[in-house]
């Protein structure tokens, strides 16, 4: 196997070869087998389009005991991903951890990348979650001051459900990071922004579909990017929650019409 395709392995399979191979006496190595030709010929190439890894689980499981099996090995990735963060991760450390052979893993995950979508999936569960508890229709119908409130206890509540995820803020930066793994993100960003748009249409419905439709999709996008803001600096939660539900429920309120507000 050469050097190119051995990196390329290693990157899908989340293996720790890439580790060695990306060693500078290894680079070096693999690098001077290479004839002067072939490394022209790889130079004048066309950048290929990169190969988009398998996201999708093999098995879902059907008995307890590979059910059990199943969230054993999403456990140790968390936990492992807590412990080295995104780009040392790999299925060999998620086996060590859970003590299994890396078949047993490939049975149910092809690659990591497969292990952190279902994480995020199930991550971005639990902040939809909270999208339904604090917006429901009367809010939009009371005024600025219960949309802000709304909006500043989503904000929390979010961080909240975030921070006691297990790895949750890495998960949370792989979802943005990997490019792989940023459709994960934006397919559940648009399925709460689709459903918002519904619940705005019902109890606004003079106003323009296409700006609520908006405002909805770049105040998800918001949140969103002020509960990751939490994770990567030392910030007050209340303060910022409070600065960015005024900032958004400024531009919802402007859209519902004042026969609505006065009810």
């Amino acid at each position: 196997m050469d050097f190119f395709a051995l990196c390329h392995d290693a990157i899908l399979e989340g293996s720790d070869d890439y580790d060695i191979v990306m060693r500078p006496s290894c680079f070096t190595f693999y690098m001077g087998r290479i004839p002067n030709t072939m490394k022209k010929e790889k130079a004048a190439l066309p950048r290929t389009r990169r190969v988009q890894p398998d996201l999708a689980t093999k098995v879902q499981p059907a008995q307890q005991r590979a059910t059990d099996t199943f969230e054993r090995i999403l456990e140790a990735t968390a936990l492992t991903l807590d412990e080295v963060g995104i780009e040392r991760l790999s299925t060999n450390l998620v086996c060590e951890r859970a003590g299994m052979t890396p078949p047993a893993l490939y049975r149910y995950f092809p690659n990591k990348y497969a292990l952190l979508s279902e994480l995020g999936q199930r991550l971005m569960v639990r902040q939809n979650e909270c999208v339904e508890r604090w917006i429901q229709p009367d809010v939009f119908l009371k005024g600025a001051p219960s949309l802000e409130r709304a909006l500043e206890g989503l904000l929390l509540d979010t961080y909240e459900v975030t921070r006691h995820t297990p790895a949750g803020v890495w998960i949370m930066r792989a979802m943005r990071a990997v490019p792989a793994l940023q459709q994960v993100r934006l397919a559940s960003h648009a399925q709460v922004t689709e459903a918002q748009v519904r619940l705005l249409v019902e109890v606004l419905p003079d106003a323009d579909p296409t700006e609520l439709k908006l405002a909805s999709r770049i105040v998800v996008e918001m949140l969103y990017s002020a509960v990751e803001m939490l994770f990567d600096e030392t910030m007050d939660p209340q303060a910022v929650a409070r600065v960015v539900a005024r900032m958004m429920s400024s531009e919802l309120d402007r859209l519902a019409p004042a026969v609505k507000r006065s009810r």
